[in-house]
């Protein structure tokens, strides 16, 4: 086995932001490592209660040729949101009611907070021009982008239902680790319910500049609906229908 060099710490962290090592073990950390794990500590924390920053998303949204509606979920505020996830995952009937009109459609885009509104504003209106570039190619329909307040994952089933989506793609901030606090999530949903479990989803994450790319998270996203198209599934099904050989392994 080979020796670690003088330099093994600095060539590990060029690799990865991830705390694998903090050097020889002694009474305590370094002052540099405690005040860096400070950092990113509360960087996450911003992240978690920080909202959206409505006045940019929609800017962004108009000059990228996005039309955009505003939901909130059944969690009113940003407290609410982070004590009671089952809130954040509820339409209220209201907003059900606004975006009835608006649809059918065959993709609905949803862009939330998650739980980091960072990674939004950072990605999240480029990732949905970038998609809907795609969808357009595709010949499918999409209406205008929600952006939804308080939102968690399932918060985007009852969107696609109530614009009569067939397929609905939520992108949105993921939970933040001490090593990114900006990493923004896409989950993809084919035939949403109102019981709808995570099995059924497909995830693309680490949307950021030192993760995925959004136009290879967009060409991912694309090639997703693209099979679920074509199998009617979404999830882990969607995997076994592809292990069937329901299309072609290059596909998803």
């Amino acid at each position: 086995m080979k020796t670690p060099g003088p330099n093994f710490r600095d060539d590990m962290r060029a690799l990865t932001d991830a705390r694998l090592n903090f050097g020889p073990r002694g009474a305590a950390m370094t002052t540099k490592d405690a005040l860096g794990f400070a950092l990113d500590h509360a960087r996450a924390r911003e992240a978690v209660e920080a909202g959206l920053n409505l006045p940019e998303l929609t800017g962004a949204l108009t000059r990228l040729g996005l039309d955009h509606r505003v939901v909130t979920s059944a969690a009113a505020n940003r407290e609410t949101f982070i004590r009671r996830p089952d809130l954040g995952r509820r339409l209220p009937d209201g907003d059900a009611a606004s975006l009835a009109d608006l649809g059918p459609v065959d993709v609905a885009l949803v862009l939330g907070d998650g739980l980091s509104a960072m990674a939004v504003a950072l990605n999240g209106a480029a990732f949905m021009a970038a998609l809907a570039r795609r969808l357009r190619e595709l010949g499918l329909g999409f209406g205008p982008v929600i952006l939804a307040h308080q939102a968690r994952v399932a918060l985007g089933d009852g969107i696609a239902r109530a614009l009569g989506a067939q397929t609905v793609v939520m992108a949105l901030g993921e939970r933040p680790g001490l090593s990114a606090a900006d990493s923004l999530g896409v989950y993809v949903t084919h035939l949403p319910r109102t019981d709808t479990q995570d099995s059924a989803r497909n995830c693309i994450s680490n949307i950021r500049d030192a993760g995925i790319s959004v136009d290879d998270a967009a060409d991912q996203t694309a090639r997703l609906i693209t099979a679920m198209r074509v199998t009617g599934q979404s999830g882990v099904a969607l995997s076994q229908a592809i292990a069937a050989g329901a299309l072609p392994r290059s596909s998803p």
